[in-house]
């Protein structure tokens, strides 16, 4: 299964753990819109709480591209304030795991 299938079915199914295995223990995870760089750990905890919010939906998520060095995606996100985003992710993987990974959103009407 992919990268990219396992990070949707994680992320469907409110599954903290599986989602983060799919992490490097050495991951970086970088928000282009903040400019903020978090850890795995610092992330796992985002993760947490994301996914237990029920207004967090991944609305649909289709694969651009993947291979064994990197996978980009682009989901459609409605979040817990109302908002909604078009969401770009590019993920370098390493070891079968996910390295760095980099978003950049565009909030849609």
């Amino acid at each position: 299964m992919s990268i990219h299938q396992k990070f949707v079915d994680s992320e469907r199914n409110k599954d903290v753990e599986s989602h983060m295995d799919l992490f490097h223990q050495d991951a970086e995870i970088v928000f282009h819109k903040s400019g903020n760089t978090f850890s795995k750990t610092e992330w796992a905890s985002m993760v947490a709480g994301m996914l237990a919010n029920p207004k967090f939906v991944n609305e649909s998520s289709r694969c651009v591209y993947e291979n064994d060095e990197i996978m980009v995606s682009h989901d459609f996100m409605s979040y817990p304030d109302d908002t909604r985003e078009a969401v770009m992710l590019v993920a370098l993987l390493k070891d079968g795991q996910i390295i760095r990974m980099e978003t950049g959103a565009t909030l849609l009407d």
